[in-house]
């Protein structure tokens, strides 16, 4: 099973929990910023010497709230892969509208030559308007009733920008011309001539493998059949099989076939203490946060239930019996894994380990626990899946 890690990047917040202050009341400062890059330099410098394969950023932008305060993935990971030896380094997820393809297809390509293939593309829509709309790009979430017409604009714009940017890696001489995109501009004067093609500068030098996280029906269908690689996350381990299955059936429509597990990883937010009530404990002013934060996004949807509201706030406890996230002692944690894995045929996992108000050292030891007593308790000894 190959094993990651996921971090959001949040600034210190020891106040962390399910009263005040509001998410959008949070104002972190510089300092509390550059404070959580020195934290993930460290943990990724840990990562490497325990034997993870990739660490996984996530994109945001204009946060002054501090739950994930790294705007720029391909940046961060070409400087985390140059500090550590064997660490691949993925973004979860690029947000691809709020990027001009070609200039995100050459930073891609550029940080993976120099980094000797250690990079992983991860792609996504985005969902937070303050960030997406004031970069130029539509974008449908809680703040706006999940607006059809943004939504739809919003997936335009996403997938031919995968067309774009999958185009100008893979052929030496491109053009585009769609809706939202069109490369080159018609009527460019280039030394006596018009510009008619394009050649990106650097193209990567292997196969790119694109992963995208698959939160919709139709996101799921496009995902497959598009030939990327599925993540999900946060859903019991029934509704995650429904899911994991349907990803199957959707690519076997053009002619993908896959194997069992193939194709697909899952996030999974994971917590380990010495007993199933210290876990609880310490964990529990986090995973309230988690939710303050979250459920306005409808993130906690795919928990069990057939009829749980958009903006679901999940309680530990039940967060615990939808087996969505894996808290409590090693064996707790082992046994909560060990479902998915039997179920799903888990072959790639991103375990998140990173709750607010914990502290650098406490992460450090989540690091420590999974890589050494958790996933050697489910036959998977860290360092020996690497593909690289």
């Amino acid at each position: 099973m190959r094993t990651d890690l996921h971090f959001y990047a949040t600034a210190p917040m020891p106040d962390a929990g399910p009263g005040a202050p509001a998410p959008t009341d949070r104002r972190v400062t510089n300092d509390d910023v550059v404070g959580t890059y020195a934290s993930l330099q460290g943990w990724a410098k840990l990562a490497d010497e325990l034997g993870y394969d990739t660490l996984w950023l996530t994109e945001h932008h204009f946060q002054h709230e501090g739950y994930e305060v790294t705007p720029n993935l391909v940046l961060f990971g070409l400087h985390l892969a140059n500090i550590t030896k064997s660490l691949r380094m993925g973004q979860a997820f690029n947000v691809v509208p709020t990027w001009h393809p070609l200039r995100l297809a050459e930073d891609f390509a550029t940080a993976d030559i120099l980094t000797g293939g250690r990079m992983v593309f991860g792609v996504g829509r985005g969902t937070v308007p303050r960030e997406s709309m004031t970069l130029g790009a539509p974008v449908a979430s809680g703040d706006n009733a999940m607006s059809k017409q943004l939504d739809a604009i919003n997936r335009e714009r996403f997938e031919e920008a995968m067309e774009v940017i999958q185009l100008a890696w893979t052929q030496e001489r491109f053009s585009y011309n769609g809706t939202h995109h069109v490369y080159p501009p018609p009527g460019i004067p280039d030394r006596g001539a018009t510009v008619t093609e394009l050649t990106l500068v650097p193209r990567p030098t292997r196969p790119i493998e694109i992963f995208q996280p698959v939160s919709s029906p139709r996101t799921l269908s496009y995902v497959a059949q598009q030939g990327f690689h599925g993540v999900f996350a946060l859903a019991s381990p029934d509704r995650m099989k429904r899911s994991w299955d349907l990803f199957a059936e959707e690519a076997a429509k053009v002619g993908r076939d896959l194997a069992p597990g193939e194709a697909r990883a899952m996030q999974l937010m994971v917590h380990v203490g010495a007993t199933t009530e210290a876990a609880m404990a310490r964990v529990r002013p986090g995973h309230d946060e988690y939710v303050k934060f979250l459920s306005p996004y409808g993130r906690f949807g795919q928990y069990d239930g057939e009829d749980l509201p958009f903006d679901y706030a999940p309680t530990l406890e039940e967060t615990r019996a939808a087996r969505a996230m894996a808290v409590g002692s090693v064996e707790d944690v082992v046994e909560v894994l060990g479902e998915f894995r039997d179920k799903l045929d888990l072959r790639h996992v991103l375990l998140f380990p990173e709750f607010p108000g914990l502290t650098r050292e406490e992460i450090d030891e989540q690091l420590v626990l999974l890589a050494e007593e958790v996933m050697p308790r489910l036959g998977v000894e860290l360092g020996a899946t690497a593909t690289r």
